[in-house]
């Protein structure tokens, strides 16, 4: 049983085994650069020798103002893009940007350190790695997004990471969500991944290109963040007026569905129940989350409440707006949300 449970451990981390394009990463990290000034940054989940990410943040090191960068790797110490993960031993690189003034980060500039293990982000020398950073960027293996992630909010890291946008609804991660404890960030992209020769043929959403590089695709891919940016603070423009033939309540659940984001009505001040795309738009000064259609309360999980006229519906994140713009009390609004009325 340990023999099979070792081998299903290793597909798995092959099957994780995506290496995220260099134009993905510049279109949403331009928007934390007045983060990273001053900062130690940690891409934990890289081939650093390799890493689009590593390529991103040396080339950028003096223009971001970074003070230090550290890349480490899972048990690879070959130049190939893609290693068979079949080395016991790891590699970590640091980098203080550049020393002889070409801008460019030269080999002679990266200082080269071998860990103990096998670089597991989870292993006791990579988490010391982790404690020193102040920020973490990477692609973490999607198997092991829950792990990671916690990890991360145990060790009070700021960070923006690649997931699967189908991780929204997994009780952990809605649960770091509801508590504005996480978020999306700025881009939301159908992204392809390039993966290794040996990655097999049977996967969804693969092809092999003019050149033989294979390609997979994950669906809808999220950049996952806990540090500011301006887009979290950008108001959905609500047009429409709330009707209850329009939006009618759930058969188990007082709340209202709405279909799009779009359709959210200006005037109503109860739960709604609403797409999950919404969290790419969520302003949590507008909008507070209440739960999902299957964690109602955010945590607990319980029977599916998004059902009308007996049918059941895609999922949907619940949600309460916190705006006053007509001037009612506090306890006006309170009464008027209890009952699920429009205002």
């Amino acid at each position: 049983m340990a023999g099979n449970k070792s081998l299903h451990a290793a597909s798995k981390a092959k099957e994780d085994e995506f290496y995220t394009e260099l134009s993905d990463i510049e279109n949403e990290l331009k928007h934390y650069k007045e983060h990273f000034r001053g900062k130690i940054i940690l891409c934990n989940c890289d081939d650093p020798r390799v890493s689009n990410f590593f390529h991103y943040f040396s080339y950028n090191f003096e223009v971001l103002g970074l003070k230090k960068l550290i890349t480490t790797c899972y048990k690879s110490q070959n130049r190939d893009l893609f290693s068979q993960n079949d080395s016991e031993k790891a590699i970590w690189l640091e980098y203080f940007g550049d020393r002889n003034g070409n801008r460019v980060p030269d080999p002679e500039e990266i200082g080269i350190h071998y860990l103990n293990g096998d670089g597991d982000f989870r292993s006791a020398e990579c988490i010391e790695l982790l404690k020193e950073a102040d920020i973490v960027v990477t692609n973490p293996p999607f198997s092991l997004f829950r792990e990671y992630v916690a990890q991360l909010i145990k060790y009070d890291k700021k960070f923006i990471i690649l997931g699967n946008q189908n991780a929204i609804t997994y009780k952990e991660i809605f649960a770091y969500i509801k508590t504005n404890q996480l978020w999306l960030g700025s881009t939301l992209s159908f992204a392809k991944f390039k993966v290794p020769d040996y990655y097999e043929a049977r996967a969804t959403r693969f092809w092999i290109d003019e050149s033989g590089q294979k390609w997979r695709s994950m669906g809808n891919i999220c950049w996952f963040t806990n540090l500011d940016i301006a887009k979290r603070h950008e108001e959905i423009i609500l047009y429409k007026s709330y009707t209850s033939e329009e939006y009618p309540k759930y058969d188990n659940y007082n709340a209202i569905n709405i279909n799009k984001v779009s359709e959210i009505p200006m005037d109503y001040y109860g739960v709604m129940g609403v797409p999950i795309t919404f969290l790419d738009k969520y302003n949590p000064d507008q909008f507070e989350i209440v739960g999902d259609s299957r964690y109602h309360d955010g945590q607990s999980e319980a029977d599916d409440i998004n059902i009308i006229g007996g049918k059941l519906l895609y999922r949907r994140i619940l949600i309460r707006r916190r705006q006053n713009p007509y001037g009612q009390s506090e306890s006006q609004m309170s009464m008027a949300a209890d009952k699920g009325v429009e205002i």
